[in-house]
């Protein structure tokens, strides 16, 4: 597995304003405070959303009053989360995850035939490549 050049790690209250701004696509302080599910203080709002920006996650307005917007994707933030995963809990093993997964959930069918695309699609990967010229 890959090392990233730099990985995304976030905190869980930074995680919960960007849930927040995917939903809402763009909020104010004041908004992303009512919006959120559980008590945590206006000042708490604002400073994860200025830490966001900081780490260029977080798009801020220059209108009054300032507005914010996500400008990482769902799929990035959980990608960091996932490998970080793989690698400290089933060491760089994708299988015991995986198994931990299939047999401790009931999958529906689109979720059973997914799994089998990546599989194929894995297969298909570690093939041995055919070269052009016809002589192997």
């Amino acid at each position: 597995m890959k090392k990233r050049a730099k990985e995304l790690r976030l905190a869980a209250g930074e995680i919960e304003i960007l849930e927040l701004l995917w939903r809402h696509t763009t909020l104010t302080i004041s908004q992303a405070h009512e919006a959120m599910e559980r008590k945590v203080g206006y000042t708490t709002v604002q400073t994860r959303l200025n830490r966001l920006v900081e780490k260029g996650l977080v798009r801020r307005t220059g209108l009054h009053p300032a507005s914010y917007e996500a400008v990482i994707r769902p799929e990035a933030v959980s990608r960091g989360d996932l490998d970080s995963l793989v690698r400290h809990v089933t060491f760089g093993q994708v299988v015991p995850l995986v198994a931990h997964l299939v047999k401790d959930r009931k999958l529906s069918e689109d979720e059973i035939r997914e799994l089998k695309q990546l599989i194929d699609e894995a297969e298909l990967a570690q093939r041995p490549k055919k070269s052009k010229g016809g002589a192997t």
